[in-house]
């Protein structure tokens, strides 16, 4: 039996999911997607980040 995954789009918000990653747990909105990567915006009390993870290393919430 397979499992629907919804596609990550932009707009989604997400979390990292990457144990290696220094972001993992962290939760953001995706900016944009392109073939095997999005940008993520994270955004904090003073300061915003943009970075851009593999989509294996995201999950939707």
């Amino acid at each position: 039996m397979h499992t629907l995954r919804r596609p990550i789009l932009p707009g989604s918000v997400v979390i990292v999911k990457d144990k290696s990653s220094i972001y993992r747990g962290y939760k953001g909105f995706v900016q944009r997607v392109t073939k095997n990567k999005a940008a993520v915006l994270f955004e904090g009390g003073n300061w915003d980040k943009l970075i851009a993870f593999k989509l294996t290393s995201l999950e939707l919430i």
